[in-house]
């Protein structure tokens, strides 16, 4: 892979997700050539997404209610040479609209986010408003039956019966998440209102997250083993529902 598309899947590894983020940066570039792409990133932190869309070329707005998370991406964003194009901004999801124009992105990222905020379906209203027709929102969400077989696994059958049962997916009162997806809560919860078409529903972590570390630490050859098994399993619709994250790429009417 060479040009736009492998600057973002390089840059952490070639995974799914960077895989398919890349695509739209080139879908959204080819559609309009005359500007840079425009990508929101809600709850984007530090920057470990809009830093490398800034190198394409992208101008990324960082929306995020963390001085310093803001702080620290100032600082990576300039480390990195590509300040210019990357605008932080301290808010939040529930009031999205008065920090980022309606319609305003091509490109909206919401990782890690949904199951976190208070109600995920004014969440997904608020990405949506702030997409532009024919745009795209990503989520990265925590998946429930991953953390399932992960508490199992560690004897913990206690919790592991409680996210499985617990409507919302969680373990308990002192769970940080607020909800665990599967993939048909996801697909339903972004296509709930009509306005959004999920295009793409793929595992993240699917298989990485299971093997074991003696063979991650057998050499690069191994490494790109592992990320290419992991391509492959994204897309297994047997193995979606264990992954550990579900990625959803979907299009606004």
């Amino acid at each position: 892979m060479s040009g736009p598309t492998a600057g973002v899947a390089g840059a952490a590894g070639g995974g799914p997700v960077h895989r398919a983020i890349a695509a739209e940066v080139t879908r959204v570039r080819d559609r309009n050539p005359q500007r840079p792409p425009r990508v929101l990133d809600v709850g984007g932190g530090s920057g470990a997404w809009a830093v490398p869309l800034a190198r394409l070329g992208c101008a990324v707005t960082v929306v995020d209610y963390s001085p310093n998370a803001l702080a620290a991406l100032h600082r990576r964003a300039r480390d990195a040479g590509v300040h210019e194009l990357v605008t932080p901004v301290q808010g939040d999801v529930d009031a999205l609209a008065e920090v980022a124009p309606p319609g305003g992105a091509d490109l909206v990222l919401g990782h890690g986010l949904l199951e976190v905020v208070d109600d995920a379906a004014a969440a997904v209203a608020a990405l949506t408003t702030a997409t532009a027709a024919g745009g795209a929102i990503s989520v990265l969400v925590a998946g429930r039956y991953a953390a399932v077989l992960s508490r199992t696994l560690a004897g913990r059958l206690a919790e592991a019966r409680a996210v499985l049962t617990d409507p919302d997916g969680r373990f308990g009162a002192d769970d940080a998440l607020r909800r665990r997806l599967d993939a048909g809560a996801l697909r339903a919860l972004l296509e709930a209102s009509g306005a959004l078409r999920v295009e793409l529903l793929q595992g993240d972590g699917v298989l990485d997250g299971w093997t074991p570390g003696p063979v991650r630490d057998c050499g690069p050859a191994a490494a790109r083993e592992v990320v290419e098994l992991e391509n492959l399993a994204a897309a297994a619709t047997p193995l979606l529902d264990v992954a550990a994250r579900l990625h959803a790429l979907a299009r606004r009417a």
